[in-house]
């Protein structure tokens, strides 16, 4: 029997806010929910619409080339067990185990962005991620200052119990990683994620895999892609989400106006991030997008204790909204029918906001949201539409 449930899960002290924690599923469910999260044209949103409509994964499977044929695709395929049930096998002979969203170990900060990936693995001590988390992020090509900063931050964030956040790439984020892991092993206090673009198999680039590796053993590391994969261009802005969805605050310590890291920087201020930046000199290419950052609003950061007390704010922002009582949903509009026209219309290549999507369909012609949503998924599942990094759609 395939089976990923061990070690028995943990609790994590924070809820996510779209899915909450449930009992742990068992073998069954979770080859089910692994097999629908790698379904083509299987998103993270229409994951979470099929798994919200159907209970279980399961269930969404059964249905699957039923929606799709309804959406024109009459040839379509759910991912083969056999293929999942080899996924499995070389996780196991790493020592990785499963996180599935709706988990009660699934990371409860990841699961609150609407991107979240349906399915995480994870090599290490998940628990790292119920602590609090910061990002930090930067160039590969760090000058010596830009280096100093990072394994400076990289150090004392761990040293306060923070679980230091990043990409696992050369120059800032590779500093950033080894000073926490370093200082966690001193002190015992927090620790380090790495999260990986391609497969945990597969870490890169090639001179960081004894770095990963001791994250592994030490901290922990996740990815959302399947074993033996290695990256691609594309895998590197996917994973970028996540290292902000893990984290309150994103520290950006040296980057170039047009990066990766300033993708970071994006995705973390979708998702409702805190943004921090290192401030650099003008004249230095490798400083330009933090000191665009600082102009728009992004906190300025010498040391530590800046990244800190805005991780103590959010920490507390995050608690005084969880005590206030929920306001009641509004009545859902009248259901009409949206014409599928009607919807790409509004989309080209420039990727337009879902919510402003919906939110002009609804006002137009008094469509239900849900509706709209589902309208999205048919579509996506068509390959008629697509969602890139951040959430935007674009007509394919």
């Amino acid at each position: 029997m395939f089976d990923l449930s061990e070690p028995p899960p943990f609790h994590l002290a924070e809820a996510p806010a779209a899915f909450a924690p449930a009992a742990a599923p068992d073998a069954g469910e979770r080859m089910a929910r692994l097999r629908l999260a790698r379904s083509r044209r299987v998103g993270p949103a229409t994951y979470r619409r099929l798994m919200a409509e159907h209970g279980d994964a399961a269930a969404a499977l059964a249905a699957l080339p039923r929606i799709a044929a309804q959406a024109g695709a009459d040839d379509y395929e759910v991912h083969p067990e056999r293929a999942a049930r080899a996924e499995g096998r070389a996780a196991r002979a790493v020592g990785a185990r499963l996180l599935t969203l709706g988990d009660p170990d699934y990371p409860a900060r990841l699961a609150e962005v609407a991107d979240a990936p349906p399915v995480l693995w994870c090599i290490g001590d998940p628990a790292r991620l119920a602590a609090p988390c910061v990002s930090v992020v930067g160039t590969r090509n760090a000058s010596s200052l830009g280096l100093r900063m990072a394994r400076a931050l990289g150090r004392d964030l761990a040293e306060a119990g923070v679980t230091v956040v990043s990409g696992l790439a050369r120059g800032v984020d590779a500093g950033a990683h080894a000073a926490a892991l370093q200082a966690a092993a001193r002190t015992g206090t927090g620790g380090t994620a790495a999260v990986h673009a391609g497969g945990l198999d597969r870490p890169y680039p090639p001179e960081n895999v004894d770095l990963a590796t001791r994250i592994a053993a030490e901290s922990v590391a996740l990815s959302e892609r399947p074993f033996g994969l290695h990256p691609v261009a594309r895998d590197f802005p996917r994973r970028n989400r996540i290292v902000s969805g893990l984290s309150r605050v994103v520290v950006v310590v040296e980057a170039a106006a047009r990066s990766g890291s300033m993708i970071t920087a994006g995705d973390a201020l979708d998702q409702g991030r805190e943004v921090a930046a290192v401030p650099g000199h003008p004249l230095d290419a490798r400083a330009s997008g933090c000191n665009l950052l600082l102009r728009d609003g992004a906190t300025l950061v010498r040391g530590a204790d800046d990244v800190l007390d805005v991780l103590e704010q959010a920490m507390r922002a995050a608690a005084d909204d969880a005590s206030a009582p929920a306001a009641a949903p509004p009545p859902a509009p009248p259901f009409e029918a949206v014409p599928a026209a009607a919807l790409l219309d509004l989309l080209g290549e420039v990727p337009a906001e879902e919510d402003a999507v919906i939110a002009q369909l609804c006002d137009g012609g008094g469509a239900a949201a849900a509706q709209v949503s589902a309208l999205i998924s048919a579509l996506e599942l068509e390959g008629r539409l697509a969602r890139r990094p951040g959430g935007g759609l674009v007509r394919l």
